[in-house]
């Protein structure tokens, strides 16, 4: 090649690497409860930067996907989730395009609670099937395609009980391995064989301490198993009443650190290179530990971020959630402390997508586009959710996370689900 064909060689490439740099990024699947990840943050690029008067344009309604508080899962043009119809919880499938129903199978008798009745886990995808986890406990393998049950077992089978609010974790899927919290005097944490629902390994009983002060074996709360590694070895973080803890691969503890959790821990643990993140309500606050080897040390614990429930999101060191009596807030992961806080925005569960949040408000639906960085906030696009539906119980509200896919944002209110174009 001559230094004159080499040169324009080297520019046409270089004209091919910047236009494929600026390439959109559409078509992500989401998988499971909080992303592919486990970290609520979506990868997908291109999308609205604000929103016009009204919000993005609405794709489709769908207005009958049952009761309850279930998270949805897509896997290219199939949605996946729960809701509750007259008396049973069933799993459903939707065209992921225009919100059609696919198919329906029944999975559980209903959960009653006075903040809602029905299903509160999103599904969890993996090669041709999908795995669900009802309020009453019954885990639920189904074909993807045809709704088929696979296998089925229930959290009692495992010395579980029902938590006060059901099961509301979402089922962990790891090489050939599903995991969750039965909770209980037989052993918090259990690994199934993905393929059969046959036990592999349940971990030891967590041990907590009732109003009596008595110690008795810990229940199932609400947080989901997180996947990590950890000082290089890889583990399973969860997050319970008792402690946060990591397990091993053969369901050993590794470490623990204890946690005063009470009345209902929910947020799932933040992974963050060697550290892991914890938070939950009802005062009690936030932590962070760096695990080295086999043992955790705790960095620092207060009482800055209070996140009952909607999550909260790593970026560039900072947490971004919102904090009981506080408004939407930014924590330094390095100590702890308040960076800012905005009163503004109301408590609501939040997600990332393309250096922005996308946030809900449990209460009224509004849903912002908020551009956030540790110098502060500015909210860039704002609607309210519509229709909402009426069939909400008094004491329930709008609790499930948003989802981006493909260009696509999905929020739900109960039987309601909605879809939005964001695509630049």
């Amino acid at each position: 090649m001559t230094s004159v064909s080499f040169v324009r060689h080297l520019a046409v490439t270089m004209v091919i690497l910047s236009i494929t740099t600026c390439v959109p990024v559409f078509g992500e699947d989401w998988p499971c409860w909080r992303g592919a990840n486990h970290d609520d943050m979506c990868t997908e690029t291109d999308l609205l930067e604000s929103w016009p008067a009204g919000g993005p344009d609405q794709l489709w309604v769908n207005k009958d996907t049952g009761l309850g508080y279930a998270g949805i899962s897509i896997a290219g043009d199939h949605l996946y989730t729960m809701g509750l119809f007259d008396d049973t919880e069933v799993a459903l499938c939707l065209n992921a395009e225009n919100g059609d129903e696919l198919w329906r199978v029944d999975i559980g008798e209903i959960f009653e609670n006075g903040w809602g009745d029905g299903p509160r886990s999103t599904p969890t995808i993996d090669d041709n099937r999908v795995y669900f986890m009802a309020a009453q406990g019954n885990l639920v393998c189904c074909d993807r395609e045809n709704g088929e049950i696979v296998w089925k077992v229930a959290m009692q089978d495992f010395g579980g009980g029902i938590p006060q609010w059901g099961y509301a974790e979402s089922p962990l899927v790891d090489g050939d391995k599903v995991i969750c919290t039965p909770g209980g005097s037989e052993g918090m944490v259990l690994a199934l064989d993905k393929m059969t629902g046959d036990k592999i390994w349940q971990s030891e009983p967590f041990e907590t301490r009732n109003r009596r002060g008595q110690t008795t074996a810990a229940p199932a709360h609400y947080s989901s198993v997180v996947p990590a590694v950890l000082d290089g070895k890889k583990q399973y973080v969860q997050l319970t009443v008792a402690c946060l803890t990591g397990i091993s691969e053969e369901g050993e503890t590794l470490w623990q650190v204890e946690w005063p959790g009470r009345i209902a821990v929910i947020p799932s643990p933040v992974i963050s290179e060697n550290r892991v993140y914890a938070t939950s309500g009802y005062g009690i606050g936030s932590m962070a530990v760096e695990v080295d080897g086999d043992d955790a040390e705790t960095m620092w614990r207060n009482q800055v971020m209070k996140n009952h429930h909607g999550g909260v999101i790593h970026k560039d060191g900072n947490l971004y959630g919102h904090s009981d009596q506080t408004g939407f807030i930014c924590q330094s992961l390095e100590t702890g402390e308040l960076v800012w806080n905005e009163r503004n925005i109301k408590k609501g569960a939040v997600l990332w997508a393309d250096d922005r949040f996308y946030h809900i408000e449990e209460q009224g639906g509004r849903v912002l586009l908020i551009n956030a960085t540790e110098d502060g906030a500015e909210i860039t696009g704002e609607f309210v959710l519509s229709p909402q539906t009426e069939l909400r119980k008094p004491q329930g509200r709008i609790w499930m996370h948003p989802v981006i896919a493909d260009g696509k944002l999905y929020l739900r209110d109960q039987e309601i689900l909605h879809c939005y174009d964001i695509r630049e």
